[in-house]
């Protein structure tokens, strides 16, 4: 499996080049143009699980395979939103992904909701986070360009809630309302998240929930 990223950072696209017989799973309606491939949709590990991951992990109920021909096959994804793809290459570890970040992995990464306690609650992100394991490519998006920052043991890294994206096992992280209540409500930053190392974390440039108290102020209503 070989992942090439295109159109970067605004509008990006994972391209995916399959051996012969290779699979690779996706978000359900992640596929945007394929090749010499066969699809198949699932809950990719039962119903129990395929539950944990829409209603828990604010991901699809059923996922896609694709399986490439005997001569090796393409397929590309995009996400819901303009921004960026990064592949995140997993040796055997554990990441974790907020709510709408996982876009395809190999097969051979597990992907599964992770409670995530009330630090993920008052975040404003969603009870659950996705847990991926495993060893292969993870593909990951965003709502506008991605980042990454390497964290050293016992360093902290503030991130504004809605900008998390991922962290890699080992980081530990807390939510707080920035300075008291007034100054959160007044000076619109909301929550945050401390990121202590070792690990890497990743965020994105934009904000899904900013531009959603944006933008529906603006939609027009009806006064009937």
């Amino acid at each position: 499996m070989e992942t090439q990223v295109k159109y970067s950072p605004s509008f990006a696209m994972a391209a995916v080049t399959l051996a012969p017989n290779e699979v690779v799973k996706a978000e359900a309606g992640a596929m945007v143009s394929m090749q010499n491939v066969d699809i198949e949709t699932s809950t990719q590990g039962g119903i129990m699980k395929g539950l944990r991951r829409s209603v828990l992990g604010g991901e699809s109920f059923f996922m896609n395979t694709f399986t490439a021909g005997p001569q090796g096959g393409e397929v590309s994804f995009a996400p819901d939103l303009p921004g960026d793809v990064v592949v995140w290459d997993l040796s055997g570890q554990t990441v974790y992904l907020q709510s709408g970040s996982y876009l395809a992995s190999a097969l051979t990464v597990e992907v599964d909701s992770s409670w995530g306690g009330a630090k993920t609650f008052f975040s404003s992100e969603g009870l659950f986070i996705l847990k991926c394991s495993g060893t292969g490519q993870l593909i990951l998006s965003s709502y506008g360009a991605m980042d990454s920052r390497q964290l050293q043991a016992g360093e902290t890294f503030t991130i504004d809630s809605g900008h998390v994206v991922g962290w890699s096992e080992g980081i530990t992280y807390t939510t707080r309302k920035v300075g008291n209540w007034k100054s959160t409500f007044l000076s619109g930053e909301g929550l945050v998240a401390d990121l202590t190392g070792p690990g890497t974390v990743y965020l994105q440039t934009r904000s899904a929930d900013a531009f959603l108290g944006w933008l529906i102020p603006k939609l027009p209503t009806n006064n009937n």
